[in-house]
């Protein structure tokens, strides 16, 4: 037995279970365990990123129960019986949704690291506000850092997703 293995048989689990991209999932993790390694590791949807650890750059932003979180400090066990959305389950039958589409056709992407968390923070924003100001849009992106774009094309891709949004009646 590897000593993961049996760290993990030393270690009390707790039950979890919660949707993931419209998805029941259930499975035991560690007390200590953290969403963003549960999601990447265990569940392999790698669209979240770990960069800061700490909370202050939105790479590692998810959805819960459609309000942003900083995976890489959310417990995976405080997720349970909520609802989980990671940028791999924002398209919908192959169709990407509009920011996905925005962010393309308007370049608000280089590296494309912090472009999940960008576009599921620009999510939750334009499902509260569906006709925000760019000051408001700039508030609320401020815990979403980019290292490469300089912001510029980051929110013209969203003020252009929210016009799309409004006309398609998202």
């Amino acid at each position: 037995m590897s000593k993961a293995m049996s760290r993990r048989a030393d270690t009390q689990t707790i039950p979890v279970s919660f949707t993931l991209n419209g998805r029941l999932q259930e499975l035991e993790v560690e007390p200590h365990e953290l969403l963003l390694d549960v999601v990447r590791e265990r569940l392999g949807l790698t669209g979240v990123k770990r960069s800061c650890d700490v909370q202050v750059c939105g790479a590692c932003t998810l959805l819960v129960d459609g309000r942003p979180v900083s995976a890489c400090t959310t417990l995976a066990f405080e997720v349970r019986d909520r609802s989980v959305l990671t940028i791999e389950g924002l398209a919908e039958d192959g169709k990407l949704h509009p920011l996905q589409e925005a962010f393309i056709e308007h370049g608000g992407f280089q590296c494309g690291f912090c472009t999940p968390g960008m576009i599921l923070a620009a999510k939750a924003l334009l499902d509260e506000n569906s006709k925000p100001t760019e000051d408001e849009l700039k508030h609320f992106m401020h815990g979403n850092l980019c290292r490469c774009t300089g912001y510029k094309k980051i929110i013209e891709s969203i003020m252009a997703a929210a016009k799309k949004m409004r006309s398609a009646g998202y």
